[in-house]
């Protein structure tokens, strides 16, 4: 049943403050749910379920489904659709669930529509979680998407897209307008399928080390790396500068211009800060 019949009928209106935009296409919905299955892992936490239109879709595929649901009017929702009797429902909050508890040593997979303002911390979360989901196939904003699989040298490139590839392989599998939903958003949305890597994209001395150095490299986007790798890590310019010199790299170039490799050689030859 369509979500808007859904809600009316119990008499419910989308949250906005949840970020509440239902999957309305059925095809989409299936779509999602055969991804999943073709990742080779059947046993799926759906974050979000709502009104249950991708539950559906991953059922029908034969998937073993826990769905997490935070608003209590939309679990009054699921559990009256007699088609969702064979997910396990859980009422929770998809920022403090207990993932390990789920996962219990064993591969799984994450799926759903995710709200917006959620999407990002929940997919770094996710990914960066010991016994971490194998595969995430997840709806979020298309522009976010972009940032998720962006190359060094384009715009959307950032910390973000060195954080996710260096643990996942990333994929667009597609992307819908807003009339696929309810109530319709204001912007495109995109589906990703995040695979885990079976090593770190690159090989890191000091993996802690790294991630400073990529935060670094992005905290002052308008300045040179050498600038604000100095102000972010509290490193004389002149020994950042001395680094790159050594290894080849222009004195002047900016963070959003290198690889992940980049990354990984610049903290290994840079001085304690």
């Amino acid at each position: 049943m369509h979500a808007r019949e859904l809600l009316q009928r119990f008499g419910y209106r989308p949250k906005k403050r949840l970020g509440q935009n239902f999957l309305t296409d059925s095809n989409a919905a299936a779509r999602i749910a055969q991804l999943v299955v073709d990742s080779g892992q059947a046993r799926v936490l759906e974050i979000g379920a709502g009104t249950g239109s991708l539950t559906h879709a991953l059922l029908e595929a034969h998937a073993s489904v826990t769905a997490l649901e935070l608003d209590e009017n939309m679990m009054r929702i699921l559990r009256s659709r007699d088609d969702l009797a064979g997910a396990t429902l859980v009422q929770a909050d998809a920022m403090t669930y207990d993932y390990a508890g789920f996962a219990a040593g064993e591969p799984w997979t994450v799926a759903g529509n995710l709200p917006y303002h959620i999407a990002t911390a929940l997919v770094l979360q996710l990914i960066e979680m010991h016994d971490g989901p194998q595969t995430l196939v997840v709806m979020m904003q298309k522009d976010v998407v972009d940032r998720l699989r962006a190359k060094p040298g384009t715009r959307a490139y950032g910390s973000l897209s060195v954080a996710v590839q260096y643990a996942m392989s990333v994929e667009r599998a597609f992307t819908l307008s807003p009339r696929a939903f309810y109530p319709q958003p204001k912007v495109d949305s995109s589906v990703v399928l995040l695979q885990r890597r079976d090593r770190p994209g690159v090989t890191v001395v000091d993996e802690a080390r790294f991630w400073q150095v990529v935060r670094g490299a992005f905290a002052y986007r308008r300045k040179t790396l050498a600038n604000s790798l100095s102000l972010a890590m509290h490193i004389e310019r002149a020994a950042v500068t001395d680094a790159l010199r050594k290894l080849d790299y222009d004195t002047e170039i900016r963070g959003e211009q290198l690889a992940i490799g980049d990354f990984a050689k610049i903290a290994d030859a840079l001085p304690a800060g």
